[in-house]
C-alpha cells in the first residue's frame, strides 16, 4: 500500500500525480463528503487526489482525471445518486474495475454515502455504508476499508447460547 503525506508533495515535478495512494471520485453534490473521506486518509497517512484539492487553474480537467486514474493505487467512489447519474464518475470507477476484474487487489472501494442502489457491476461490489452513523464510525469504517485484510474484531465475541 502506498503511503505518503499526500497533497503538494504528492505531485511530480510536472504537477501531476506520483503514486497516490487513492483516488477519490465524487460528483459536484458530494463534495462535503468526498473531502472529508480524504481528509480522514490523509490525517492517517494516505495519500489522496481531489479534484477540488489538485486541479488548480489552467489544468485540463479531463486530463487530470486520466493521469489521476492511471496513478492512483486504488480509487474511492462517492456513490449517490448524483454519483450515479454522473457519466464522468461511472468512467472513474470503471476505469478502476477494469484495473482489478476480480477484486483481489481491491482497486476500487464504494462508500455510499446515502441509501442508494448499486447497479449493474457495482452491485457486485462490497461497498462501505458512511450514512446513518456517527462521525467516528464512519472514519473507522474508511480506515478499516483502507486498510484491508480480514475484519476480526480485537476481542472474542459473546457465546451467543
Amino acid at each position: 500500500m502506498n503511503v505518503g503525506t499526500g497533497g503538494v508533495a504528492g505531485r511530480e515535478a510536472s504537477g501531476g500525480p506520483a503514486g497516490v495512494a487513492f483516488f477519490v471520485s465524487y460528483t459536484r453534490a458530494d463534495r462535503r463528503w468526498a473531502e472529508w473521506i480524504a481528509w480522514v486518509l490523509e490525517e492517517n497517512g494516505y495519500s489522496t487526489l481531489l479534484q477540488v484539492w489538485d486541479f488548480g487553474p489552467g489544468s485540463r480537467f479531463v486530463e487530470e482525471m486520466h493521469r489521476a486514474a492511471g496513478a492512483a493505487e486504488r480509487t474511492v467512489a462517492v456513490l449517490s445518486s448524483e454519483y450515479l447519474d454522473s457519466r464522468f464518475g461511472a468512467a472513474e470507477w470503471q476505469a478502476a474495475w477494469a484495473d482489478d476484474p476480480d477484486g483481489r487487489l481491491r482497486k476500487l472501494l464504494a462508500f455510499r454515502i446515502e441509501d442508494c442502489p448499486r447497479p449493474g457491476l457495482l452491485g457486485q461490489l462490497v461497498s462501505v455504508d458512511l450514512f446513518g452513523v456517527t462521525e467516528e464510525v464512519a472514519a473507522a469504517r474508511v480506515l478499516a476499508a483502507a486498510r484491508g485484510g480480514r475484519e476480526k474484531p480485537p476481542i472474542r465475541p459473546a457465546f451467543p447460547g
